[in-house]
């Protein structure tokens, strides 16, 4: 019977085991498996990052292409594979780097099922046949095997070839569980083999054949060009990579790393909201799923738990409340309402349990805890209830202590209290478009309040800065890059946020050529260098671009976010390594044996590279920037449908759905775009230069209004469409073009 045939089917096909070169028709559950054997060393690797090594290359969200290189014993291999159509799957392999005789290094497709069914092998037509409940899959080769075996698993044919070498010939069988077609690189140095599903074997054999014929090296065009460039296709590999299928759940997931992992599943709460914000540049349905899957969660207490594996939940304790950041994220970049609905019930309970099991003194600031429920790991220790911040070993906890009747730890955490009254900001944003207004006046409060005490209470004013402090004292030594999240939340007051401005410079704290260290520069902490002790995070440096985005500090954002490129490219150029996080002095990646070199949430520094030229954020909607350099991005989701943005000899083009619908000479950011039937809207940040904005396919006979500012504006005809002219200004200005005629569209109908 089929096993998941709910997955959507442009993935059915795809990577979706620990093992990445090895793919699955998760429908069917049938699995191509390279198996590799090495005789100079007499062993076997079925390429399993955490056991053997693999440098994981590009790989498309759906899997139409997918490509990576492995090494077994000094021996490399590359794979490569394709999609003909959803149902068809092409790949190929060439052995690179030999370091033994071809003859006895041995590349094997080990064919099989899920549940077990027979494969039958046809020497004659050089075929492999499972038949899956009424369907049928076919595997050919481009040439046929040195010779096919048959085991009951693959671990069964691994101990074979470890067993008894590569001459033995005794398990040779056309019919088996697994069906091993080996092959051996001083004959077939290159090879390739094609695998369909159809209604019949007749069908099925016809399409693998085809697919076979048909294979031509895929070409993915370039993501991000110009500026910034490889920032989108980073984005795009380190999600497609990390997207696995979860059988304890029965779901797709993108998780952490499929390098290292806790059980047979491991959801950390706000590294599956991350999941959920990269996944959704490129697929609405992915987002979906990485969202569900955070919610999956949520405990019968209120919170959301900080991790729940195959092995353990820890129930008592949560992570900073980023959800409904994460979720009004995806509401703006796809338009849907869905987004909000799906989450909101979840997120809004979180939020409430924060206040209910948190503020034990109920001043109206949070402190971090464990909760006396389950049975999770650190349960009821102050290493537990540091968890809540995710800066487990961070030296602002420090000075903090364990209080066992409260069950809280004796601070107010910064980090965590500005992620709540951002959470409950975003919560009041969501109820409004729900129509749950007592709601939204609710988290609004909440959110007001919360931004007054933080900045009324957790502003050191000698050290100029925010802090963590105890609830009943002075403030604690430690500092880490959460100083700035008030920014994040609204909650510093222009003062406030220019001494704070000062700090992000000043190299004795969080300045320097790689930024930014989670523990200032002149603590001891920071030469410890191990995890939160000193080294760089990916996802409290796009915290706090985010911040300085809210305030409006646009430099200081940028030179955040290329710094941040030039620290991921380092390592990802060169070695594909996307790293959990980064030494603070030399900006290397894999110096700390602690770090995982394949993580979800470095892909947020790439990702900050992208939102420098597009992005969607809450403060200031659908943003386009023209910095007049050329460049290419694309393609992109927006609530208009895909998107792709390119500069050309400084005029920017967007097209929607492969439509062009504006061109713009200005160079400046375009911000709270709306493009939908019969109209274009946006605020135009202060221009020094006069400059023209083109909305192509138009006439000026349809427009019904246009307005700069609130007054009427001249358009008139251009070659392209209709044209408004922008004189320079040293303030924003709001554009409005509305069309009289049904016809005029300024972007096709999302399908």
């Amino acid at each position: 019977m089929p096993k998941h045939s709910t997955i959507p089917l442009m993935r059915a096909w795809n990577s979706w085991s620990d093992r990445p070169a090895e793919m699955v028709f998760l429908p069917l559950g049938v699995r191509i498996t390279p198996v590799l054997y090495s005789t100079r060393s007499k062993t076997t690797s079925a390429i399993e990052p955490r056991h053997n090594p693999a440098r994981l290359g590009r790989h498309a969200i759906d899997g139409s292409l997918i490509e990576l290189e492995t090494d077994h014993t000094g021996t490399t291999v590359a794979f490569s594979t394709t999609k003909t159509d959803p149902f068809a799957v092409c790949g190929n392999w060439e052995g690179t780097v030999s370091a033994e005789w071809g003859l006895r290094f041995w590349l094997t497709l080990a064919v099989s099922a899920d549940g077990g069914e027979i494969g039958v092998y046809d020497g004659g037509s050089n075929t492999t046949l499972l038949k899956v409940g009424t369907r049928f899959v076919a595997v050919v080769t481009a040439q046929a095997p040195v010779h096919v075996t048959g085991h009951a698993t693959i671990e069964a044919l691994r101990a074979d070839f470890e067993e008894n070498g590569y001459f033995y010939t005794a398990t040779r069988s056309d019919e088996a569980p697994v069906i091993a077609l080996r092959f051996n690189l001083e004959m077939m140095r290159k090879g390739g083999y094609a695998a369909a599903v159809a209604d019949s074997a007749e069908l099925a054999i016809a399409k693998a054949r085809a697919c076979l014929v048909e294979d031509t090296p895929a070409q993915i065009p370039y993501a991000q060009t110009g500026l910034f460039p490889g920032s989108l296709d980073a984005v795009r590999d380190v999600v497609a990579w990390n997207t696995i299928w979860d059988d304890t759940n029965a779901r797709p997931y993108t998780a952490v790393t499929r390098i290292w992992n806790l059980g047979k599943f491991a959801v950390w709460y706000n590294d599956q909201l991350f999941a959920a914000l990269l996944s959704c540049v490129f697929d609405a349905d992915l987002a979906r799923e990485n969202m569900a899957t955070a919610m999956a969660s949520a405990t019968p207490q209120g919170n959301i738990a900080c991790i729940v594996t195959s092995n353990d939940a820890w129930v008592d304790r949560s992570q900073h409340p980023n959800g409904a950041l994460v979720a009004w994220q995806l509401y703006q970049r796809t338009g849907e309402r869905s987004m909000l609905t799906a989450n909101y019930d979840a997120l809004a309970r979180n939020q409430r349990w924060w206040w209910e099991n948190r503020d034990p003194g109920a001043f109206g600031l949070l402190s971090c805890g464990t909760s006396d429920v389950g049975e999770g790991l650190y349960k009821g220790t102050a290493f537990g209830a540091r968890n809540e911040t995710g800066m487990d070993n961070s030296a602002t906890h420090d000075e903090a202590i364990y209080d066992p009747v409260t069950r809280t730890l004796s601070t107010f955490d910064l980090g965590l209290n500005c992620a709540a009254a951002l959470d409950a900001e975003m919560l009041a944003n969501m109820a409004t478009v729900l129509g749950k207004h007592a709601d939204a006046q609710e988290f609004t409060h909440l959110a007001d309040r919360c931004r007054t005490l933080i900045s009324e209470t957790l502003w050191d004013e000698s050290r100029g800065l925010f802090a963590n402090r105890q609830r009943n004292g002075g403030f604690v030594r430690s500092l880490s890059p959460t100083s700035f999240y008030p920014l994040l939340c609204g909650a510093a007051t222009p003062a406030q946020a220019a001494r704070l401005l000062e700090h992000l410079s000043d190299e004795t704290t969080f300045g320097g050529d790689f930024v930014l260290p989670n523990a200032t520069r002149n603590d001891p902490a920071f030469a410890d260098n191990i995890y939160w002790r000193g080294r760089i995070w990916p996802n409290v440096n796009y915290m706090v671009w985010l911040g300085l985005r809210r305030y409006g500090f646009t430099a200081e954002a940028s030179k955040l976010a290329s710094q941040s490129y030039a620290l991921f490219m380092s390592s990802w150029s060169k070695d594909r390594i996307a790293s959990e996080n980064y030494n603070a002095v030399t900006g290397e990646a894999m110096d700390q044996g602690d770090t995982d070199p394949f993580y979800i949430w470095a892909a947020l520094l790439p990702l900050m590279a992208a939102g420098e030229i597009v992005d969607f954020d809450p403060w200031s909607g659908w943003t386009v920037r023209n910095t007049g350099q050329d460049l290419s991005i694309g393609p992109m989701l927006s609530p208009a449908g895909t998107l792709h943005i390119s500069v050309d000899a400084a005029v920017l083009s967007m097209t929607i759905n492969e439509k062009l619908v504006l061109q713009t000479d200005l160079q400046a950011a375009l911000s709270q775009i709306d493009i939908g039937d019969g109209r274009f809207v946006c605020s135009i940040a202060p221009v020094a230069n006069d400059g023209f904005i083109d909305l192509p396919g138009m006439t000026a006979g349809t427009v019904a209004i246009a307005r700069l500012g609130g007054n009427d504006i001249r358009h008139d005809t251009s070659a392209v469409g209709i044209r408004v002219e922008i004189a320079k200004s040293a303030q924003s200005q709001r554009l409005e073009v509305y069309f009289s005629s049904q016809d005029a569209q300024m972007a096709p109908r999302r399908p």
